[in-house]
């Protein structure tokens, strides 16, 4: 996916980084852009806390679980759907193996320092697999910079960054703004501002959204002339 175009339909993509729906939503987004066709939209991505009032620390995961659901049986089957559906778009979730629920607050933190440096897309799709794939505690400040350094940004930079409060007010903000329109649950895909889906859906329903956005953008653009 390429966030950089300067024209053309623009999506915004509310989602949160430790929500498993969301990385699968965004992998069927991706096949849903390679198949409408039409000039590559520029893509911007809003911050969203499933769980705003997480301590910085996360919690252990099984207690998060228990909290959540009341308990790890009735998780397990949830979790297995959401394994088996996101097998279907090549991702291998690794829940067993996740040892705590983090606060997601410095990963947006930190998607919005790679945007500035032109990788917010690759940022993105490293720290979902860090936390789903690899098991890594995308809570943690060392872990970030970790992942920062794999996807080019300087290590020490992105640790600086990372224990300061640069960026902080602005992904409460986009958080805020978001449940102010209306969202509660991600993934959020807003086309062009008219157009708006919930949840992780198929392709196939992309599709006639795109179409009618650039139409209308090509009606407007017609009558400006």
């Amino acid at each position: 996916m390429k966030a950089e175009t300067a024209t053309g339909m623009i999506i915004e993509i509310v989602s949160d980084l430790v929500c498993p729906w969301c990385y699968i939503g965004q992998r069927r987004l991706e096949r849903a852009l390679k198949r409408g066709g039409g000039p590559p939209p520029r893509l911007l991505w809003r911050a969203f806390q499933l769980n705003p009032d997480m301590p910085p620390d996360g919690v252990p995961r099984q207690a998060y679980l228990a909290a959540k659901f009341g308990g790890t049986f009735h998780a397990s089957r949830i979790y297995q759907a959401i394994g088996e559906a996101g097998a279907a778009e090549g991702i291998q979730f690794d829940f067993d193996r996740i040892a705590r629920t983090p606060n997601s607050l410095n990963a947006h933190r930190l998607k919005r320092l790679a945007r500035r440096a032109g990788l917010e897309v690759d940022m993105t799709d490293r720290l979902y697999r860090a936390y789903f794939e690899q098991a890594r505690d995308v809570g943690l400040r060392g872990v970030l910079a970790d992942v920062a350094a794999e996807a080019g940004l300087d290590r020490a930079e992105a640790d600086r960054f990372l224990a300061s409060d640069e960026d902080r007010a602005a992904v409460l903000a986009e958080d805020v703004g978001a449940r102010r329109l209306g969202i509660t649950g991600v993934p959020c895909v807003v086309i062009d501002g008219r157009y708006a889906l919930s949840g992780a859906q198929e392709p196939e329903f992309f599709l006639p959204l795109f179409d009618l956005a650039r139409q209308e953008t090509a009606v407007a653009g017609a009558i400006d002339r």
